[in-house]
């Protein structure tokens, strides 16, 4: 365990890249619709999303799973749509429940954690003992992971509660911001065509 500081730093870093702001993106719009008192339900969101990634992370860079990374990189901007559209067509100023939005966020984490895994793979390279720093990368994504969400509703609780924004008003915003952007990374991320 080492090199546990090491890739614990690159998976932190990794989430927290402004230059893959896709991951970011999502975790934003799987939370943008809880406030801090809504922290248990947003806590059952993360570990769901953590629960999808960290099998298909593992799974794929132990080789046991392959899937084309084309379609991965235009999969991930998809989660992200569907996410923001669940937020969009759900007005209810309180979320009723996580049920569907635990399975959503659990769905999504596998298609995730392979994107995870390709930049994981790459820094990896031949090694044969790989099973502390997949560990060590994967502490260091939920970290960034927490950092996130945690901005996310800070930023909610200073637009609500102090700048007294709406509710609905904020989540519209930021789930249609989202949208915008993900519908355009995913047009530029279609599988063969560009």
């Amino acid at each position: 365990m080492q090199d546990f500081p090491l890739y614990f730093q690159l998976g932190w870093q990794h989430i927290l890249d402004f230059k893959g702001y896709d991951h970011i993106l999502f975790v934003m719009v799987l939370c943008g619709t809880y406030t801090l008192s809504d922290w248990k339900k947003v806590l059952i969101l993360v570990t769901a999303f953590t629960i999808g990634h960290s099998i298909t992370l593992a799974l794929s860079v132990l080789n046991v799973i392959k899937v084309n990374s084309d379609l991965i990189e235009f999969l991930i901007p998809v989660t992200i749509l569907i996410t923001a559209i669940a937020n969009l067509m759900n007005k209810k100023s309180k979320p009723k429940g996580v049920n569907f939005k635990y399975w959503l966020a659990l769905f999504f984490g596998l298609v995730h954690g392979m994107g995870f895994s390709n930049y994981l793979k790459s820094l990896l390279g031949k090694s044969s003992s790989i099973v502390a720093e997949l560990f060590a990368f994967n502490v260091g994504l939920e970290f960034g992971q927490v950092i996130i969400v945690i901005a996310t509703l800070i930023l909610a609780f200073v637009l609500i509660n102090v700048l007294k924004v709406k509710k609905w008003d904020w989540t519209f915003f930021l789930s249609a911001a989202i949208f915008g952007i993900s519908f355009m990374m995913a047009a530029e991320r279609i599988p063969g065509l560009f």
